[in-house]
């Protein structure tokens, strides 16, 4: 429409029903509603991955713990009465092959025979003595009776304890190797297998074999106090 008025012209307005909504308007009319993010819970935010629970060691863990070690310790002593204790004392372990000795001394006992001093002898001592000059047996008997000749020499009357008779010949100082220290059942037939040029290779593995497995036991040990610590501290 135009209107004419004081001679300016005034273009026409555009009604309200003739507004374009601009081409490049982003949204249209109708609002978008966002999806809505899921909660988070409190307790996430502070929550942290659960410990593997610590499993208990059964009675057969400690049995085994306990077997072990007996049996190191028997070993360590007997290596002591075997080989240690023997040649700081200068002692001869030497093994029983005989039943002449039984009860006390059976065959395969291993017995220790140290030097002694022959007029210290006494009736009732076991000593060990050589048949004949240069002949390596030797016999283990109890002493029964003690004579002195009219040199002033003593002798020696022995007998096994497992004989009805006394040995034939009575025995001079000079045949007398030692008394009978100590004995340990069993362990004789063990010593001869080891005699010769095997005992000096069997010893010293052995030995490294018990460092080894004490060094096991000690590093296991301390392996699991140290976890069982750590355990304690989560909990």
């Amino acid at each position: 429409m135009t209107v004419w008025g004081s001679g300016a012209v005034v273009a026409e307005q555009p009604t309200p029903d003739d507004a374009v909504e601009p081409a490049d308007s982003p949204v249209s009319d109708e609002a978008v509603e966002a999806a809505p993010t899921p909660a988070r819970d409190a307790d996430d935010e502070t929550a942290e991955p659960s410990d593997p629970p610590v499993r208990a060691k059964g009675v057969l863990h400690y049995v085994g713990l306990g077997l072990s070690a007996a049996l190191l310790l028997a070993v360590v002593l007997l290596a002591l009465v075997v080989i240690v204790l023997p040649r700081v004392a200068g002692a001869v372990p030497l093994t029983v092959l005989t039943s002449s000795m039984e009860p006390s001394l059976p065959p395969g006992t291993l017995i220790v025979v140290r030097d002694v001093d022959t007029d210290e002898l006494g009736v009732g001592d076991v000593i060990t003595y050589q048949i004949r000059s240069g002949d390596p047996t030797v016999i283990t008997h109890r002493i029964i009776g003690i004579s002195q000749a009219s040199t002033g020499e003593r002798t020696f009357e022995l007998k096994g304890d497992n004989n009805s008779d006394p040995d034939p010949d009575p025995v001079l100082p000079g045949q007398v190797q030692g008394e009978v220290w100590y004995s340990v059942p069993l362990v004789g037939f063990a010593n001869n297998a080891m005699s010769g040029d095997a005992r000096g290779w069997v010893v010293p593995v052995a030995a490294v074999l018990l460092l080894g497995y004490a060094g096991y036991m000690i590093a296991s040990g301390t392996a699991s106090a140290v976890r069982d610590r750590r355990a304690a501290r989560r909990d």
